[in-house]
């Protein structure tokens, strides 16, 4: 039996006189139409991938571990793609007004993705419980739902221009496809380029579900109206309508919408909020009495109230093992660092690399970030570079007695190099002789594991180690940490030698207002007693910290 579906051999004309069986009734030339199809692909493919981007994007902002996101996100979605290119098959007869109304879908879920999964964060983040894994559960649900009608897409465009021009399915695929990958292109970079900086997050993922909707209209109401039924055609166009509408709508709110969860997450206190080039810096408090909090990509940096116990713990210890003219301070942007390293007389110079140039700008101007770092970085001893600390250690040819390595943790993927054999590697050969690492290492009573691998690479370079931690309000900026959580917690830190270093205060120096010689004795006792045996130095290439 002939399908009668089936193209015509190359090279046989059609019968003159003989109507193509379901050939489209198109207000344009076959050939025009054709190319407006492709034309659809191309910003469809576009918008789906800039969707991908920024469900990633957003949940490695929101959860942590960028590339537990990634893996969730993509696997999640080219699964449901297959499936969705199995359903579609259902809606082949009714391929003009079922890629419409797939179209449609696309732009409202993936328009409004990011600020669903913001709101769920930003007001249930704090709740515990089963809610605690709600923006998790969402990323799961909208990769889920954008892969299925991402992948109802292709089959549908493919039955609409075989409807306009019948040829052997090779050739369809191999213009579909291309004009598919193309698209994906112009979308993957159109989104860190021009989405992202010049209309954030949630304006950017509304933008694309609006030309999502006006390409998938156009192609449906446009090239094949003649294929729907005047029911189908005022069901389309009023869905469409409704979507443009609803996601004008939330264009319009967004500006309230992100200061109302920016206050659920940080408090009503926000003082500053600022989207750089390397993070999303936010300021609470400092005026009125309330303690200042700084928060860097929604984690806790700073909290005022107990980041003199953090940064006496960081700085003081490596500045009494021995000579401390010459320190690098690598992280520490906010001048707190800084601050308890001029506290010693004897520094003659303080190098601070950081790689966010308005971090430093804020801890220079802010008045009450700069009067909590006691204008340190103003102190002309002090010099800061703003580069990535890795690069600068690569060409850097000076050394230092003491180097401090003040960065969020190794949790975060983003800091995961700054905690690699090879980045430990370079800071050893900024070392004097005689010269002291220090590095903050994370939680050691909730995450021991990270926080003894980090030892474990700091000891892979040659260096010898004694670790410790001390005891805070708040469990220091990891992944995934609500902003307002105050659960007791620690920080673990771990001093490094080319000859075994002793945690010891200088007491003719200063006199510590949160350590004293006993009470670092037992912190690293305190942190001993958690050790796990047998742990891998982490590398570039063989990361090895747990999410």
């Amino acid at each position: 039996m002939i399908d009668p579906h089936a193209p015509a051999p190359p090279g046989v004309p059609h019968p003159p006189g003989e109507s193509r069986p379901n050939q489209a009734r198109l207000p344009v030339r076959p050939g025009t139409g054709r190319f407006l199809v492709l034309v659809g692909v191309f910003a469809c493919a576009a918008c789906g991938l800039v969707y991908e981007l920024e469900l990633v994007a957003l949940a490695s902002y929101l959860i942590g571990n960028s590339v537990t996101q990634a893996s969730v996100v993509l696997s999640v979605m080219v699964f449901a793609m297959g499936i969705g290119s199995l359903a579609a098959k259902r809606l082949r007869h009714r391929a003009a007004a079922g890629f419409g109304a797939v179209e449609a879908a696309l732009a409202l879920v993936g328009g409004c993705s990011a600020m669903a999964l913001y709101a769920v964060f930003a007001w249930t983040g704090d709740w515990g419980g089963v809610w605690s894994g709600g923006p998790r559960c969402l990323l799961v649900a909208f990769s889920l739902a954008i892969g299925l009608l991402i992948g109802a897409e292709i089959p549908l465009l493919m039955e609409l221009i075989q409807r306009i021009r019948r040829q052997d399915a090779g050739g369809a695929v191999a213009d579909l496809f291309a004009a598919d990958y193309v698209g994906a292109l112009v979308g993957g970079l159109a989104f860190p380029f021009l989405l992202l900086p010049q209309f954030g997050q949630l304006t950017g993922a509304l933008l694309t579900g609006a030309v999502n909707a006006v390409a998938g209209g156009a192609l449906a109401l446009g090239l094949f109206r003649r294929d729907l039924t005047r029911r189908g055609r005022w069901l389309l166009l009023v869905a469409n309508v409704v979507v443009l509408g609803v996601l004008a709508a939330a264009a319009a709110l967004v500006g309230d919408f992100e200061r109302a969860a920016r206050q659920a997450v940080y408090g009503g206190h926000v003082r500053v909020a600022l989207r750089t080039g390397v993070q999303e810096v936010v300021l609470t408090g400092g005026t009125h009495g309330r303690p200042l909090d700084l928060f860097l990509d929604g984690r806790l940096r700073v909290n005022g109230d107990d980041e003199r116990a953090y940064h006496e713990a960081l700085v003081h210890p490596a500045m009494s093992g021995g000579p401390h003219a010459r320190v690098l301070v690598l992280g520490g942007g906010d001048g707190l660092a800084a601050r308890e390293v001029l506290r010693h007389p004897r520094v003659r110079r303080v190098d601070v690399v950081d790689p966010d140039p308005v971090l430093v700008r804020l801890a220079r101007r802010d008045p009450a970030l700069s009067t909590l770092n006691g204008h340190a970085l103003w102190d002309p001893r002090v010099h800061v570079c703003t580069e990535d600390a890795f690069r600068w250690l690569r060409h850097t040819r000076r050394t230092y007695d003491v180097v401090i390595v003040d960065l969020p943790g190794p949790g975060i993927t983003a800091s995961t190099k700054l905690y690699s054999q090879e980045f430990y590697g370079l800071a050893r050969r900024a070392l004097a002789p005689g010269g002291r690492l220090v590095v903050h290492a994370g939680p050691v009573a909730s995450r021991p594991r990270a926080f003894w691998t980090v030892e474990a690479t700091i000891r892979a370079t040659g260096l010898r180690t004694a670790a410790y931690r001390v005891g805070g309000r708040t469990p220091g900026p990891m992944a995934g940490l609500a902003p307002s959580s105050g659960a007791p917690g620690d920080w673990g830190f771990v001093l490094a030698a080319r000859s075994r270093p002793v945690l010891t205060l200088d007491p003719y120096e200063l006199r510590s207002r949160t350590l004293t010689p006993a009470s670092l004795r037992a912190d690293e006792r305190a942190a001993v007693r958690t050790w796990v045996p047998g742990l891998q130095p982490s590398t570039l290439v063989h990361p090895r910290y747990p999410d």
